[in-house]
C-alpha cells in the first residue's frame, strides 16, 4: 500500500487553496507556519489533511521552537508522522538554522546580548545537559572564535579560569563573552552564576581582557547578567553593547 492510501493530501485541496500553489503565486511570507509545514508533510492522516496535521504538531509541541527541541522519537509517536516525516521536519529546521549561520558569518559582529542568543540558542536551548562556551571578540566586537569548554553538569567551582582566558589569548582577542545554558528552561542566574561572573570579571581585569557579558540561554529565553545589573563589570562598555 502506498503512503497516500486513506490519507488526505495537499492535492485534495481546491487549487486556489493549495499551499504549494499559493507559495508559488504569493511567496512564502503569505503562508502560515502550518501551511509551510503542511507542504513538507505532503499528506495527512485519515480524517486530517496535511495542513491540519501540521497544525496539530505545532499545537502539540508549542510552536516551531518546540518542534526543534522535540526528540525524534516524540515526533514519530504522533499519529500520521512516522520516521520519514520526522526526518523531513528535523532536516528543514536544520537547514533554516544553517542559513542563519551563513548570514551571521558574513557579518560576525556581536553588538548586543540578543546577537549571542541568535547565534547560540538554536543548539543550546535544546540541550538536556549544560554546556559552557567562550566567545572571543576583537576590539570591534568581531567574533574571532567560539569554543565549548565544558559539557555535563557545569560546576562553576571546578571551572578553571585559566582555561577560559586561554581562548582569547590564543587568538589575540580583546574581550570575551561567556555563555552557558540552563536545561531547566529558566534563564535566570543562580547565586553561583553571579559569583562565577564576578570572578571572571576580576580575572579579566588582571589579564587586560574585557569580560563583556555572561549570557544564560534556556528554552524560556535568555538572560544577560550585565543587563541584569547584579554584577558590576567595571569594564569599558562597547558603544554598541546595549
Amino acid at each position: 500500500m502506498g503512503e497516500d492510501n486513506g490519507h488526505l493530501g495537499i492535492r485534495d485541496f481546491p487549487e486556489s487553496d493549495r499551499p504549494r500553489e499559493r507559495l508559488e503565486l504569493l511567496g512564502e511570507s503569505a503562508l502560515t507556519d502550518g501551511e509551510l509545514l503542511g507542504i513538507l508533510l505532503r499528506v495527512g492522516v485519515e480524517g486530517s489533511n496535511a495542513v491540519e496535521l501540521a497544525g496539530k504538531l505545532i499545537h502539540t509541541f508549542g510552536g516551531l521552537r518546540g518542534l526543534h527541541t522535540a526528540r525524534f522519537d516524540e515526533l514519530c509517536a504522533v499519529k500520521g508522522v512516522g520516521r520519514a516525516k520526522a526526518a523531513q521536519i528535523k532536516a528543514a529546521i536544520a537547514l533554516g538554522y544553517r542559513m542563519s549561520l551563513e548570514e551571521f558569518a558574513a557579518k560576525p559582529v556581536i553588538s548586543k546580548p540578543a546577537d549571542v542568543h541568535d547565534l547560540m540558542a538554536h543548539d543550546l536551548a535544546a540541550k538536556d545537559q549544560e554546556e559552557l562556551w567562550v566567545l572571543a571578540l576583537s576590539t570591534r566586537n568581531q567574533l574571532l572564535k567560539s569554543q565549548m569548554l565544558y559539557v555535563g553538569t557545569v560546576n562553576h567551582s571546578s571551572v578553571r579560569l585559566a582555561e577560559i582566558f586561554e581562548v582569547p589569548i590564543r587568538c589575540h582577542a580583546s574581550a570575551i563573552i561567556v555563555v552557558h545554558n540552563h536545561p531547566s528552561g529558566d534563564p535566570r542566574p543562580s547565586e553561583e552564576d553571579l559569583r562565577f561572573t564576578e570572578e571572571l570579571v576580576k580575572a579579566g581585569r588582571l589579564m587586560d581582557i574585557g569580560v563583556l557579558d555572561h549570557i544564560i540561554i534556556a528554552r524560556e529565553g535568555f538572560c544577560s547578567i550585565r543587563q541584569d545589573g547584579k554584577v558590576s563589570f567595571n569594564t569599558l562598555q562597547p558603544r554598541t553593547w546595549n
